[in-house]
């Protein structure tokens, strides 16, 4: 699965430069808690290309952004390129489950 490098993870006074938020087109908080845990791979363009590697550690927000912690800090130029997310057949389980307490809620709501 592919995502999005949004940002750094910062607030008023700091900004964290290993943690970066990463938008990957997820709906919610609760689908983007699903991917914690997640390696995750940045590589660099060009010939020499370099892969920075980090995880997943948590959702960031309520609109289905995440929060990785890389092991080195990513380059300037990294902003807004594409980042890759392994392993993302756990993400698939999790939506079967999401959409069958949605159908369990319809059959409730529907006798």
């Amino acid at each position: 699965m592919k995502g999005i490098l949004v940002q750094f993870r910062r607030g008023r006074h700091t900004v964290h430069e290993r943690h970066y938020l990463i938008d990957l087109g997820l709906k919610g908080r609760e689908e983007a808690k699903g991917f914690s845990g997640k390696e995750v791979v940045w590589r660099s363009p060009g010939k020499n290309s370099k892969e920075i590697k980090g995880r997943i550690s948590d959702a960031h927000g309520n609109k289905g952004l995440v929060r990785a912690i890389f092991e080195k800090g990513l380059p300037g130029q990294a902003m807004t390129t594409e980042i890759e997310v392994l392993g993302s057949e756990v993400s698939e389980k999790t939506e079967k489950k999401e959409k069958g307490k949605k159908e369990g809620k319809k059959k409730d709501g529907d006798n």
